[in-house]
């Protein structure tokens, strides 16, 4: 009896080992994935915070929290499970659907600059003034864009786990969700709320520290409209890399060897800063293919005769022709409803 118990207790040691070590493993590729990955969570973190750009103080955190359990859903119940599907059986078919996001994600940064070309300034009145409808509209539409990254994200640590089994690939690209969106968000929900640590920083005692607290008071709005256009310019290379990748993948390498042979030559003609500047290069020509694809779908979606603003003007128009008629059709000394 006391053999056999000794045996069992063996075999759950040895359990716990083989548990242990394929927690280690997971952790390791997990750690593995979210640096592969970093590239696009600088760009996530930036284009965040301009959705709570003019938002008042005391909707700032909340809209953050918001955003950040829409980003949880988006990886954990919409993209997860399909990535780990498609790569299963369809793996084809995750290069076709990340381009689909990426020209998504390039309309939305050249639809920011088209607002800002016609003054149409995005956030104009705090959203909490504008009542929680325009609230939550500011939400959807960052959970909407952090799809498409959280999509690139997730994909990007998918392909490093690739080798994995599937339930090792789940349990992997769940930490890899999970430790994403605590750090964006968590910097996110830093950074708009820096002016409060300055404010509580500019009443102490401290000379010294009164002078941080002021500067950070006075600053962070700059600082916060200079992240705004970032995250701009973070949508279009975004979407616009995406695109550029893509492309290659499909078959037509034309354009990206163009822009892979530049990034060479750039590395090896600098010494020494060579490697950054051939990134930058590549960020330039992304965030011009993302451009050029954005503007086209922001001619269509907004300028062509069957886009949204045409159809809104001839609405517009139709409505004050109407309210001109009923006006002179309504017969003398009968007042008008």
């Amino acid at each position: 009896m006391s053999a056999g118990l000794l045996g069992l207790l063996d075999d759950v040691a040895a359990i716990a080992k083989l548990a242990a070590a394929s927690l280690d493993d997971v952790g390791a590729a997990a750690g593995r994935a979210t640096a592969k990955a970093a590239g696009v969570v600088v760009d996530d973190t930036a284009v965040t915070p301009q959705y709570v750009h003019g938002v008042a103080a005391d909707r700032e955190l909340p809209i953050v929290k918001k955003i950040a359990w829409g980003s949880i859903r988006n990886k954990v119940l919409i993209i997860l499970p399909i990535a780990l599907v498609l790569s299963e059986w369809l793996p084809w078919l995750l290069t076709p659907i990340l381009m689909v996001g990426g020209t998504y994600l390039a309309f939305e940064g050249a639809e920011k600059i088209w607002g800002r070309l016609r003054g149409h300034t995005a956030h104009a009145e705090p959203a909490a003034a504008s009542g929680p409808d325009a609230e939550k509209k500011l939400v959807a539409g960052a959970v909407r864009t952090d799809l498409i990254l959280s999509a690139e994200i997730m994909v990007i640590a998918l392909d490093e786990v690739a080798d994995e089994g599937f339930w090792a690939r789940l349990a992997i690209l769940l930490v890899v969700a999970l430790v994403i969106t605590v750090l964006v968000y968590g910097v996110v929900a830093l950074i708009v709320k820096m002016d409060d640590v300055g404010l509580a920083l500019a009443q102490r005692s401290s000379a010294a520290a009164q002078r941080v607290g002021r500067s950070l008071v006075t600053g962070m709005p700059k600082v916060l409209g200079v992240i705004s256009v970032v995250g701009t310019v973070a949508m279009l290379w975004v979407g616009g890399h995406i695109l550029l990748v893509g492309v290659d993948e499909l078959g037509w390498h034309g354009l990206y060897d163009l822009v892979h042979h530049g990034e060479e030559a750039i590395a090896a003609a600098v010494p020494g800063i060579g490697g950054f500047l051939a990134w930058c290069f590549n960020t330039l020509c992304s965030a011009l293919v993302g451009l050029v694809v954005g503007a086209v779908v922001v001619a269509v979606v907004h300028v062509l005769p069957f886009g949204e603003d045409h159809d809104t003007n001839a609405a517009h128009d139709r409505s004050e022709s109407g309210a001109g008629d009923d006006a002179g059709s309504v017969p003398p000394g009968v007042p008008s409803s």
